[in-house]
């Protein structure tokens, strides 16, 4: 693991001696944006084909309520008769779970890379980098031990909350008006799935717990997460923006 962790270093490194010319002190910071945007690249044919997935998943919903109105005094036939569908039509209800389960060893890489103090029995030179006066493998509570939350350190913070909070309420706004589209449960003879109404109470809000991830992870994992949640935000609402809201696979955020 080590020996891996020293390559990945060593990638970054180049990677930002490349574009240092350009950004002087945050060309690591900025090395870590393309990394990012080089993920989402290559996780993009899954969002497609989880956004597909969905469009499926909704030309399903008609036949799905015909089957829950038939077992609805039989749970389990239900469920049984419903993934008997969604296998003969081949449509996977976990498609929509693939592209973030793909960014998760990205995220946790950075992760690890910017809280060890050492890589490979070598100081870890990444950690003297910074993004403005922030340090890349500093916290928020580091930022607000050194000049509090408008010090130079704790003002990359907000900038970094203030992006997120703003993504977070575009995609807010966007679920509430899918689910104000979507037929409404219980309506034409349907069976209401249990606890399905708290959750699309509490899916709209879910982008906006991102703010706690980028005050308690490192800040170059921070910049991962903000990174990656803006393109998210972006891509779901053009992947997204002709399919009907169908629960948690279109509200959750991404990493």
């Amino acid at each position: 693991m080590s020996s891996f962790m020293s390559v990945f270093a060593s990638l970054v490194e180049h990677l930002a001696d490349l574009i240092q010319p350009l950004l002087g002190a945050s060309a690591t910071a900025a090395a870590i944006v393309l990394f990012t945007a080089f993920v989402r690249l290559l996780v993009h044919p899954l969002s497609r084909a989880a956004a597909r997935g969905q469009r499926e998943r909704a030309k399903l919903q008609p036949r799905i309520a015909e089957l829950r109105k038939k077992h609805k005094s039989s749970p389990e036939k239900m469920q049984k008769a419903i993934m008997e569908l969604h296998k003969e039509e081949k449509v996977s209800p976990l498609t929509g779970c693939l592209p973030m389960l793909f960014q998760m060893p990205a995220f946790f890489l950075l992760y690890h890379l910017f809280s060890n103090r050492s890589i490979g029995d070598e100081p870890n030179a990444l950690l003297g980098h910074t993004l403005g006066a922030a340090p890349l493998g500093g916290r928020f509570h580091d930022a607000l031990a050194h000049g509090g939350l408008f010090g130079e350190q704790g003002l990359v913070y907000v900038v970094l909350f203030a992006l997120v909070a703003t993504v977070a309420t575009f995609n807010y706004r966007r679920t509430k008006r899918q689910m104000a589209s979507a037929p409404k449960p219980g309506g034409d003879g349907q069976q209401q799935v249990p606890g399905m109404a708290a959750m699309g109470r509490f899916m709209p809000l879910m982008s906006f717990f991102t703010l706690f991830t980028v005050a308690f992870v490192p800040l170059a994992a921070a910049l991962y997460v903000v990174t990656s949640t803006t393109w998210s935000s972006i891509e779901r609402a053009v992947l997204y923006r002709d399919i009907p809201y169908a629960g948690g696979a279109a509200a959750a955020p991404a990493l």
